[in-house]
């Protein structure tokens, strides 16, 4: 019997040892356990702010791909707007070539054309200078070609007395000379400027030097009209007064200077440019 209550005196105590070191391990088990809860959460929270994260750059980077789509229409938008314009400025530049090459064509024909006139005024003034030198002073008369325009310009003694608008006798022969000339050349236009001195002027007849310049104009102009029978269609009449002298009014040389009265054969404006456009086409 006291064997029997050793024994489970023994088995009690060892029992309890037991109870103690399991009790021990369960909680040393449960810290771990506690501590892997811990770091399981932790990384959770962690895996949780990553994703979090993560989605955003997710959210990010579809906005970039919109964005990028959205782009790469309005390139290609503007390489097909590109073409297209591309096309219009080769369209324009063929015709900015073309309308050179016509103005160049143009331009040939105003040389061809001004060379032609020019070859005609020289010898226009070939024949005027040969014809009106005869007898006449030098002084008296002068013809030139002066910007593309023959021109006689005759002294004031040489056809009117003194603040006189009519023609003197021996004027006759040198209109009369002009008058051949220019019959033959019915292409040509006419212009008779009458010129004066500073010098005022006021008579029964003449109101100022306007009034003398024109009429002086027109006294010539009608001579060669009617009496030489150049056509008046071709002929005009101009008094330019006292304001395009040739020097200055300063002495009494220098007045009978710009005395005088001026004899302009040009070519008629509508035929010469008909020239040029007939010119420029070819």
């Amino acid at each position: 019997m006291k064997k029997i209550s050793l024994l489970l005196l023994t088995i009690i105590l060892v029992s309890a040892c037991v109870t103690k070191k399991e009790f021990a391990a369960l909680q040393a088990e449960h810290s771990k356990t506690e501590k892997e809860l811990v770091n399981v959460k932790a990384n959770l929270q962690k895996c949780l702010i990553e994703n979090e994260k993560e989605s955003t750059q997710v959210f990010g980077l579809t906005e970039q791909v919109k964005s990028l789509k959205e782009d790469k229409k309005v390139a290609l938008k503007q390489v097909e707007n590109l073409t297209v314009l591309t096309q219009s400025s080769s369209d324009n530049i063929k015709n900015v070539i073309s309308q050179l090459s016509e103005k160049d064509k143009y331009i040939n024909g105003v040389r061809k054309a001004m060379t032609q006139k020019d070859s005609l005024n020289l010898a226009i003034k070939y024949h005027l200078t040969k014809n009106l030198t005869d007898g006449i002073q030098d002084k008296d008369i002068e013809v030139n070609v002066e910007k593309t325009v023959v021109f006689i310009s005759i002294s004031d003694k040489l056809l009117f007395k003194s603040g006189s608008y009519n023609v003197t006798d021996k004027a006759y022969t040198v209109l009369e000379k002009i008058a051949k000339v220019i019959k033959g050349q019915p292409k040509m236009e006419v212009m008779i400027e009458g010129h004066t001195d500073s010098n005022p002027i006021k008579t029964e007849f003449l109101q100022d030097n306007w009034d003398l310049s024109a009429k002086r104009a027109t006294s010539i102009t009608r001579i060669l009209q009617y009496k030489y029978g150049v056509k008046p269609q071709r002929l005009i009449a101009a008094g330019r007064s006292q304001y395009v002298p040739l020097v200055e009014n300063d002495t009494d040389a220098n007045r009978a200077i710009n005395r005088r009265t001026k004899i302009i054969i040009m070519p008629k404006l509508n035929q010469f440019f008909d020239l040029l456009e007939q010119d420029a086409t070819k």
